[in-house]
C-alpha cells in the first residue's frame, strides 16, 4: 500500500472511530428510587444510603441518579422486599433478617446469634461463599444484593432493670431486630417485638417495652434510649458483626448497562466502606457522653451468654432439620467462621487483648 493509500484509509478509519466513539459512552440517563428501612435521624445506616447516590452521581456524570426515601416515606419500613418482589422500586437499604417471618434464611444477610464479626462477615460474602449462597436464595424474591456496610459487634441493648441471671430475662418485653434472635431469646422466656426504630422510644418511654437493642453508642444515643432505660448492657451475642444491605431489583440491575453495573457497585463500595469506618469513629467519643450523663455500662453475665449459645443452636438444629437449604448456608458459614476464629486467636484477638492492657 502507497503512502497515499495509508493516509486515506486511516483517514477514513479516523472518521469512522470519532464517529462511533460518542456512541459507545452515550447512554440515556437512569433515575432510580432507594427506599430505606431507617429515618434521616441515622446519619450512619441512613447516610450509607445517601452516599451511595452520591457516588452513583458522581460517576456517571450525572446521568445516573438514585433518589433516597427513608423509612416509611414510600412504603412501610419492612415493606421494601414486597416492594422489590413487585418491581415498585429499584433499589432497598435494609437490614435481612426484619424479614425472616418470610424465611429464616433472610438472617444470614445481616447476622445470626453468636456469627460472624464485620471482618469475617466481609470476607465471608465476598471471598467465600456467602454473596453467592444468599443471592441464589434472594433471587426467587427479585433481589441482587451488595453491603451498605456493617456496624461491628453491637451492644447488648437498654434495659429499665438490671439482668443479673437468666431468670431476670424471663417476661421480658425487648424490641430486637429480627432474625434468629428473637427465637433464641423466647426459649429464655422473652417477649419479642419487632418494630421501627423510630417507634422504640416512645414504646419504652410508655412501659410498652421493658428493653430494646439496636446498634451501639452513636446511634443509641441520638435516638435518645438513655433517657428511658439506665442499663447499657454489651455483648450483643446476637450480632457479633451486624450487616446492612442494599437490596436491588434483579430486573431493574440486569437492565443496566455494564458501566453502570460497574458502577453501581463500585458506589456500594464505596458506601459500605464508609458507613463502617463512621460507627468504628463515632461510637468511642458516643459511649464516653452516655456513661458521663448516667447510663450504666453492664456486662451480660457467663450465665447468660452460655444460656444464650444453647438456645440459639437449639434454634439453628431446628431449622436444619426442616429447610436443606437453611442446614447448607448455616453449615457453610460455620466452616469459614472455624477458620476465621483460628487465624484470629493469633493475629487480632492476640494484638487487642495486650493494647487494650497498655497506658496509650
Amino acid at each position: 500500500m502507497d503512502r497515499r493509500s495509508l493516509i486515506k484509509h486511516a483517514g477514513i478509519a479516523g472518521v469512522l472511530s470519532a464517529a462511533a466513539a460518542p456512541a459507545v459512552h452515550a447512554q440515556s440517563a437512569v433515575r432510580w428510587r432507594l427506599a430505606s428501612s431507617f429515618p434521616k435521624t441515622l446519619p450512619t445506616i441512613f447516610g450509607a444510603a445517601e452516599k451511595f447516590a452520591e457516588t452513583v452521581k458522581a460517576l456517571s456524570g450525572g446521568k445516573f441518579e438514585v433518589s433516597v426515601h427513608a423509612g416509611g416515606e414510600l412504603m412501610p419500613p419492612f415493606g421494601v422486599v414486597d416492594a422489590l418482589q413487585g418491581n415498585t422500586v429499584e433499589m432497598a437499604q435494609t437490614a435481612s433478617y426484619y424479614f425472616t417471618g418470610k424465611d429464616p434464611i433472610f438472617a444470614f444477610g445481616c447476622a445470626v446469634p453468636f456469627g460472624l464479626t464485620a471482618r469475617h462477615m466481609d470476607a465471608w460474602m465476598e471471598r467465600g461463599n456467602g454473596r453467592k449462597l444468599l443471592d441464589e436464595f434472594y433471587a426467587q424474591y427479585n433481589i441482587v444484593s451488595m453491603s451498605s456496610g456493617n456496624t461491628g459487634t453491637q451492644m447488648g441493648g437498654w434495659f429499665r432493670k438490671e439482668i443479673k441471671t437468666v431468670a431476670d430475662l424471663k417476661g421480658l418485653k425487648m424490641r430486637m431486630g429480627g432474625g434468629l434472635f428473637g427465637e433464641a431469646m423466647a426459649k429464655l422466656g422473652v417477649v419479642a417485638q419487632n418494630m421501627p426504630a423510630g417507634e422504640v422510644y416512645q414504646a419504652l418511654e410508655k412501659g410498652t417495652l421493658d428493653a430494646t437493642e439496636f446498634v451501639g453508642p452513636y446511634d443509641d444515643e441520638r435516638l435518645g434510649f438513655q433517657k428511658v432505660a439506665k442499663n447499657y448492657y454489651y455483648p450483643g451475642w446476637w450480632e457479633g458483626g451486624a450487616e446492612l444491605e442494599f437490596f436491588i431489583n434483579k430486573k431493574a440491575f440486569e437492565a443496566l448497562s455494564a458501566e453502570n453495573k460497574a458502577i453501581v457497585r463500585a458506589a456500594g463500595a464505596v458506601a459500605a466502606r464508609d458507613m463502617t469506618a463512621k460507627y468504628d469513629a463515632e461510637n468511642p467519643g458516643a459511649l464516653r457522653r452516655l456513661v458521663a450523663a448516667g447510663t450504666q455500662l453492664r456486662a451480660f453475665s457467663k450465665e447468660i451468654l452460655d444460656a444464650g449459645y444453647k438456645a440459639s443452636m437449639e434454634v439453628f438444629a431446628a431449622h436444619e432439620a426442616k429447610s436443606p437449604e437453611f442446614r447448607k448456608i448455616h453449615q457453610d458459614m460455620r466452616a469459614f467462621q472455624r477458620d476465621q476464629v483460628l487465624w484470629s486467636k493469633f493475629s487480632e484477638w492476640r494484638y487487642d487483648s495486650y493494647i487494650a492492657g497498655l497506658k496509650l
